[in-house]
């Protein structure tokens, strides 16, 4: 039998290859090792066919997620103890665990064969309540493949909107439907009937797919059709404006949420937080307006501070507000390295010494 560190080894590992099979980080994404490249040409064209493709993906997503548990126990008898395959010799737990995981995978294979037969897939089910309340077409008593066909077409046109790098996790949004694709189903929502809510935003530092600080946005679809379950969908600020000019519907932003569109205003707050962790400088003239906007008291000072060899002292007198000094560091970056933007240089506006983030500091 197996010794418990040598259990505990090739659990981790099988938990670390299931964690990439289940969500694929980038690089298993860029090598093809998902269920949508591996079982490519029987899903068919997602373009071509979307609900046919998403009802077989769903249904594939299932039965390889419910097999994961059986794999455990071949992976460890093929690798650690092969006498996990002799019934005589198998220890009473482990024949326990594998009776479990073949229930699983046997429950898991007999819905989606009940899916197929009776034409009861959940995403089948969506477009038939669709259809029942009269929410497509009202009168004409069009069949949930009617809906599916409609779908079909409007989807294979170029135009619609598209969020999110995760396969089998993505919002599309044409101009009738709103679709939210999930490892085991697909929410459907008409756009006329559809109410739009912004329901929260969170901030990240590094955003997986840009490796730059990222604002995402939660908003809530909620239809007319009782029918219908609301769901949510999740993009990139970044994304909002090309979602909006998509919606037939407006967004209501309730809770007045500020929503930071572009990399440019989010790196102006941090550079503002550097700021105020410089410290501060003492300055005895006149404070004029500040020659960028006019409109606000200038109010940083360039003092070195740094250690850097290429940063030099600059004695330009106070002329710049924050907001248009950051504007101008922004503006002398490389514009497709963001990331690198808060450990770079840039030119003084006025008498181009070089100087650094470390070297702004606000007025006392």
């Amino acid at each position: 039998m197996m010794e418990t560190r040598e259990l505990a080894i090739g659990t981790v590992i099988y938990s670390l290859v299931c964690l990439c099979l289940v969500a694929p980080p980038t690089e298993v994404r860029s090598a093809g090792i998902t269920i949508q490249n591996i079982l490519a040409s029987w899903l068919g064209s997602e373009n071509l066919q979307f609900i046919d493709y998403h009802t077989k993906r769903t249904s594939a997503t299932l039965v390889f997620h419910a097999a994961l548990p059986l794999g455990y126990y071949l992976a460890m008898g093929m690798f650690l103890d092969s006498d996990l395959f002799d019934m005589k010799e198998t220890s009473k737990p482990w024949k326990v665990y594998l009776l479990g995981a073949m229930g699983i995978l046997f429950l898991a294979v007999s819905l989606v064969t009940y899916w197929g037969t009776s034409e009861r897939h959940p995403i089948i089910r969506k477009l038939r309540r669709i259809r029942g309340a009269g929410a497509w077409r009202p009168g004409s008593g069009a069949a949930w493949r009617q809906l599916a066909s409609d779908i079909n077409a409007e989807f294979l046109r170029i135009d619609k909107f598209s969020s999110g790098s995760a396969p089998g996790s993505r919002v599309y949004v044409t101009d009738n439907w709103i679709l939210r694709t999930g490892p085991y189903s697909v929410d459907v929502a008409h756009q006329p009937d559809v109410e739009l809510n912004l329901v929260d935003s969170s901030q990240h530092s590094i955003s997986p797919e840009t490796a730059t600080p990222a604002q995402f946005l939660n908003i809530r679809v909620s239809s007319a059709n009782n029918l219908v379950e609301p769901f949510s969908i999740r993009l990139n600020a970044l994304e909002y404006s090309e979602l909006k000019d998509k919606l037939r519907a407006p967004v209501t932003n309730a809770k007045n949420i500020v929503i930071r569109q572009t990399v440019t205003d989010m790196f102006l707050d941090a550079f503002k937080e550097a700021i105020d962790s410089n410290g501060r400088v003492n300055w005895a003239g006149d404070i004029e307006q500040c020659i960028g906007c006019m409109q606000t008291p200038a109010a940083i000072k360039l003092t070195k501070r740094c250690t850097q060899e290429t940063c030099v002292q600059c004695y330009c007198r106070p002329m710049w507000c924050v907001e248009c000094m950051g504007k101008w560091f922004v503006s002398r970056q490389e514009q497709g390295r963001p990331d690198a933007w808060m450990a770079s240089q840039s030119p003084c506006p006025t008498c181009r010494s070089v100087f650094c983030m470390a070297d702004v500091c606000a007025l006392e």
